[in-house]
């Protein structure tokens, strides 16, 4: 997993409408990025609405919200004019990404082990360097946290 300070790992991923979002092309933005099992499952949804609601609060404080799964872009597509939201997916289908960051893992749900996506959110600089790190998130009260982490990070 990595680790506050670290320089975050570079990504070029397709996001919903199959536009490719680079991180060198978010420099000089906060980047709010959540890691998430599954589209339309109940934790991830009540994660992806609260993260909607709170857009413009953190585009007040200069940053973008990124999503990210192993759905394909269709499904992301699906999710969003479902549960209308307001923030960016990105698809990981390979998994690529989410193991640069570690957060790839293997699982263990009712006795079966698998590897699987943990929760997990980073809040990164302008800069690329991470200084935040959700690890095993529990949903509730969570983008709350983040915004105020952010809050903290920037003062």
């Amino acid at each position: 997993m990595i680790k506050i300070d670290e320089k975050a790992p570079e990504f070029c991923l397709p996001n919903q409408d199959d536009v490719e979002i680079c991180s060198r092309d978010l420099k000089g933005k906060w980047i709010i990025l959540y890691f998430y099992p599954r589209d339309n499952t109940p934790g991830c949804t009540t994660e992806a609405c609260e993260f909607t609601e709170a857009t413009s609060d953190f585009s007040d404080l200069d940053a973008i919200i990124l999503g990210v799964s192993a759905d394909s872009t269709k499904k992301h597509r699906n999710f969003i004019e479902k549960k209308d939201l307001d923030i960016t997916l990105l698809s990981d289908e390979d998994t690529t990404m989410m193991q640069k960051y570690g957060v790839w893992q293997m699982k263990k749900n009712y006795g079966k082990e698998y590897m699987g996506i943990v929760r997990t959110t980073f809040i990164i600089n302008p800069n690329g360097v991470v200084k935040a790190v959700f690890e095993k998130v529990r949903v509730k009260d969570h983008v709350a946290k983040v915004k105020e982490e952010l809050k903290r990070l920037q003062s």
